[in-house]
């Protein structure tokens, strides 16, 4: 078995672990750091909305010996202060997108181009986008984004409680935030495509959550019967069961991503890859830090405010205590019955339960008096 495999068995026997739980103020302070980052980004830099919501025209041009630069250059003298993305397709076509170009202003623009390129005006393929079909892709993408929020929210009351439903939608928009600000201040045009992205890596998110709080959910069974572990120890235990899962999850995911992202929007130059590639790999990992470091940490802190919880605590601390000070009041009882330790821990606090004795200490030592017959 690998390293990671041996590593993965014991984090599920418990046998060797970190305690995410406790310390969870680290991790909240670093996604508030994080938010407010995107947040920041978002309101200095603004979302660059594609046409498709914004509105204007996109000129697909034949086989051309201009290059982009020139061709943007171009479109931009023809447009005359409006937003232009040129990007390079397939046996040297051109694609160049102006935003906010009205209907009576496409056709200057198309034999503009067509004389910079060197091409016919009728090779110029031109469709315009109005921008009221952009506001009710966004109005419906909003509506979509809602409706799946208050589902979730009630799907998971339901199968499990209203705190692991609140802790799950505190994640969900933790990773759309990050998603938007890194948008923000990349400059990567807003596209349908985009949106797509957004609505697929909040199922990702909460695949690893919901993984994490079914195993809360049975280990918790029960747990107030019990005085071994506080909820905030059985929550990190059930994270630690699913670490290695979740780590192998994200990589694999990540990685195909990671390749339409770098390599073929970056390195072969594929531009129109960017839009919903960037959203998948920045919200899938995303995704991955909220379920390990946010939702169950969150799980945690709300359920330790329940009395019932708190009295575990309590009673969890003072038998730990009442060992303790067992322990230390008679050093010797390592040598003697394993049991004595228990019952000393299951005494009230500030009370030493008596030692059992050792079975040699029971037994008469040498021959019984009298004659053997």
């Amino acid at each position: 078995m690998s390293r990671l495999g041996t590593l993965g068995a014991r984090l599920y026997r418990g046998e060797v672990g970190y305690d995410f739980v406790a310390k969870r103020m680290i991790w909240y302070g670093i996604s508030i750091l994080i938010t407010i980052t995107a947040v920041v980004g978002l309101a200095v830099r603004g979302l660059n909305m594609g046409i498709e919501f914004s509105g204007g025209a996109v000129f697909t041009t034949p086989s051309t010996k201009v290059s982009s630069t020139d061709a943007r250059q171009a479109a931009e003298e023809a447009a005359g202060g409006h937003t232009v993305v040129v990007q390079e397709l397939g046996r040297g076509g051109l694609r160049i997108q102006i935003s906010e170009l009205g209907t009576k202003e496409a056709l200057p623009v198309q034999e503009k181009l067509a004389e910079e390129l060197g091409v016919k005006t009728n090779k110029i393929d031109t469709q315009l986008v109005g921008p009221s079909w952009g506001e009710q892709i966004a109005s419906k993408a909003w509506q979509g984004l809602a409706i799946f929020m208050v589902l979730v929210v009630i799907y998971l009351a339901i199968a499990f409680e209203w705190r692991m439903a609140l802790a799950a939608l505190i994640a969900l928009i933790h990773d759309l935030t990050i998603t938007v600000g890194v948008y923000a201040l990349v400059g990567f045009e807003v596209t349908p495509g985009t949106v797509i992205g957004l609505l697929t890596i909040l199922g990702y998110s909460l695949y690893d959550t919901v993984v994490v709080f079914d195993g809360l959910k049975e280990a918790s069974k029960d747990l107030t019967k019990q005085t071994r572990f506080t909820y905030s120890e059985v929550a990190n235990r059930s994270l630690n069961s699913t670490l290695v899962r979740s780590i192998n999850t994200t990589v694999v995911a990540l990685l195909p991503v990671g390749a339409l992202l770098f390599i073929g929007g970056g390195a072969l130059g594929a531009g129109m890859l960017n839009d919903i590639s960037l959203a998948l790999f920045v919200g899938l990992a995303a995704g991955a830090y909220s379920s390990i470091f946010i939702a169950t940490p969150l799980v945690a802190d709300l359920k330790e405010r329940d009395p019932k919880m708190k009295a575990l605590t309590k009673r969890v601390k003072a038998k730990r205590a009442a060992a303790a000070k067992a322990e230390n009041a008679d050093p010797a009882a390592e040598e003697g019955d394993p049991r004595d330790l228990e019952d000393a821990a299951a005494a009230p606090a500030g009370v030493v339960g008596q030692r059992r004795q050792p079975a040699s200490r029971n037994r008469g030592r040498g021959r019984p008096s009298g004659k053997r017959r």
